[in-house]
């Protein structure tokens, strides 16, 4: 079976590095802001959009509202950068806003946030691909028609690439990533140039539609919850700043430096995309409807259901470079392909967020394992498995999955700001030195402001978004938190179960007799085997056993041991239905409850095989008769195995490739060279 996947998977995913190569996987800067930012410097792909559409509820005229909702957006965003800014100075080991949480707040708030950032990771995957898909949709209909098995073959493909491991995955993403960046900021400039110095009359696709308004002459309250749910629209940029304090591990020494400075960038580069793309659709007259086909008229007719609807920038540079031109193009693709590479910040994000909730023991044990390319494999596929499964329930819908959005970013948000402030709050009551703590106070200052910014757009997403899908993500919520805990309360249960004692105890006390059974079907080599090893045992009690199935071969075993003179009993148990299993383990409890003092150490022979499908064909009576004896208190087993000589061409195929790929063997680390071994007679004289 190993030889089967070995190939594909050093094709698919490359080979094994040895756990002293950890260092080489640390990011530079340069690949970092692509690998942790590329969710938020995407995110003005579609958040500028997602304003206008709701503030078409009420009309083109709301659209005068955009520029200054775009001002709150930016200082939310200036103060939730200079917010983390502090965090990954304060707490570089890479738990983020979980390990803030916890140290300052509690388990309890730690886990809140813990399940809030998992849920949004899942959700950042699922918007950022349907988006994704929806963007590069307009243009290859195949993609529109298929999105959902498109949307899947996407998460295949990034899966992949993110388990090649995080360099691997960042150098690949980060040409794409600066490609949109630059696109983006040359249609900035070129459409700043092209209207103030130029004079030019810059005009959107959608120029010359006309929205029909939900509701026509919004005011008071009404006009107030409107623009409230287009500013936690916008917030949609916000998403995955956290996950560069999540990843302070993977950047090059000094790391909290570093970070801090990728923030900074990540921060400036997207308020500056964000606020030109929305000043640009102002000013070329972009049109967006919530139903296009309905709400958008040309001339007083809607345009049907065969309209299809472009993104806010993809009109936007219609309009600055020209339809269908170079630079547009370009913008285009890039735009789609950083969509897809958006999802690469949660699939950093979560499978690190996941080792550490492992360690903490909240999740199993094997999220906290590296894998071949020493990235977090099993967090990995858990990611895209969720992922996948909400993308197929939503049909790709960027649209319905958008509304999920959020919530959970906030949560994390506010709880964490919180927490620095005790932290802050902490470390002032025992600093005397006055320029340290001037430092202190400047820095929870940021956070007292981050605290109050970030929980004030929560309740405002709250407010707004649950009955439009955000009651999906806080159930999601739920539902990770009570799982999470219950993983808690079995690992402690078992942790406390299985302690060493202080006193002795069953477990401690050396047995009054061992008593030995050897499980016989035939005569036959391994059973030969299994029987001098119980011999060199020097048990007090040995016996083989058989159970009668075919009274044939029952005979004839008895008459070949007799033959023989094996000199170890052999008992034969009566099986009226032809069971194997139950009358062995009756025959075994019947033993223990005689003498519950004694051990009894049942040895089974067992063939070693080298093909897959002979595991098929062997050995499966013993697999089920060691599941149940494993239930039986007081019982050891043990197998004897007995090389097949098919396992023995596998193992000298292994040797040829120097190297013996057995599990675990990457992340034992570093075990010296490989002997050679001698080469093994021949057995000719």
């Amino acid at each position: 079976m190993s030889k089967l996947t070995d190939v594909p998977k050093r094709i698919l995913i490359g080979r094994a590095l040895r756990s002293d190569r950890l260092g080489e996987t640390l990011l530079p800067k340069r690949i970092a802001l692509p690998v942790f930012a590329s969710d938020p410097l995407s995110s003005v792909a579609y958040a500028p959009g997602e304003v206008l559409l709701v503030l078409s509820i009420a009309g083109v005229s709301a659209y005068n509202f955009s520029p200054w909702i775009a001002v709150a957006v930016v200082v939310l965003m200036f103060t939730v950068v200079a917010s983390y800014r502090q965090n990954v100075h304060a707490y570089p080991s890479g738990g983020g806003d979980y390990e803030v949480a916890t140290t300052n707040l509690g388990p309890r708030a730690g886990l809140t946030v813990a399940s809030a950032l998992l849920v949004d990771y899942v959700l950042t995957v699922a918007v950022s691909i349907a988006s994704g898909i929806e963007n590069l949709g307009s243009a290859v209909p195949f993609i529109v028609e298929h999105k959902v098995l498109c949307a899947s073959a996407v998460i295949v493909l990034l899966t992949l690439m993110n388990l090649r491991g995080v360099k691997e995955s960042g150098k690949l993403f980060a040409i794409p990533t600066y490609v949109f960046v630059a696109g983006v900021f040359v249609m900035i400039l070129w459409g700043a140039f092209r209207g103030l110095v130029l004079g030019d009359t810059m005009r959107a696709p959608t120029a010359g539609y006309h929205i029909e308004a939900e509701h026509q002459g919004m005011a008071g309250f009404v006009l107030v919850f409107l623009l409230l749910r287009a500013f936690s629209s916008g917030c949609a940029a916000l998403t995955g700043v956290e996950a560069i304090s999540n990843g302070v591990p993977a950047f090059r020494k000094p790391k909290s430096k570093n970070a801090a400075t990728t923030l900074a960038m990540m921060g400036l580069f997207a308020v500056t995309m964000f606020c030109g793309i929305i000043a640009l659709a102002m000013v070329t007259d972009v049109h967006m409807a919530d139903d296009p086909a309905h709400k958008l008229l040309d001339h007083g007719v809607p345009l049907g259901a065969s309209y299809v609807q472009h993104p806010v920038i993809s009109q936007v540079a219609a309009a600055v470079f020209g339809d269908g031109s170079f630079l547009f193009v370009v913008l285009a693709a890039a735009t789609a392909l950083v969509l897809f590479l958006a999802a690469n910040t949660a699939y950093n994000g979560f499978p690190l967020l996941g080792s550490i909730l492992a360690q903490d023991r909240y999740l199993p044990r094997q999220l906290h394992t590296r894998g071949d390319r020493l990235a977090f494999s099993n967090g990995i596929v858990v990611l895209a498995g969720a992922a996948a499964l909400l993308t197929v329930i939503y049909n790709a819908d960027s649209t319905r999955l958008i509304q999920l959005y959020i919530v959970g970013v906030f949560v994390s948000f506010t709880l964490s700001q919180i927490g620095m402030v005790r932290h802050w709050n902490r470390h002032l009551a025992a600093e005397q030195d006055p320029a340290v703590r001037r430092r202190m106070l400047r820095s929870r200052a940021i956070n007292t402001f981050g605290a109050f910014l970030t929980g004030t757009v929560l309740v405002v997403v709250l407010v707004t978004k649950f009955t439009h899908g955000a009651w999906v993500a806080v159930l999601g919520m739920v539902i990770f938190y009570v799982t999470m805990t219950a993983i808690r309360r079995h690992y402690d249960r078992v942790a406390e179960e299985i302690a060493a004692p202080t006193t002795p105890t069953e477990d401690t006390i050396r047995p009054s007799r061992v008593r030995s059974i050897v499980l016989v079907s035939k005569i036959h080599r391994p059973t030969l085997r299994a029987l001098s090893y119980a011999k060199l045992m020097r048990a007090d009690s040995l016996e083989a056993l058989s159970v009668n199935v075919d009274p044939a071969e029952t005979r004839a075993l008895k008459e070949e041991w007799d033959q023989r003179g094996i000199d170890v009993p052999l008992k034969v148990l009566d099986s009226p239905y032809r069971e194997i299993t139950r009358p062995i383990i009756d025959y075994v409890k019947e033993l223990r409850r005689d003498a519950p003092r004694d051990a009894v150490s049942v040895i089974i022979p067992e063939y070693v095989v080298g093909h897959w499908y002979e595991h098929l064909l062997h050995n499966q009576s013993a697999l089920r008769l060691k599941g149940r004896l494993l239930f039986t208190p007081g019982v050891m087993v043990t197998s004897v195995p007995y090389q097949l000589e098919s396992s023995e061409l596998a193992r000298k195929r292994a040797r040829r490739r120097q190297e013996w790929n057995a599990p675990g063997a990457v992340r034992r680390g570093p075990v010296g060279p490989v002997e050679k071994r001698p080469k093994e007679p021949s057995g000719r004289g």
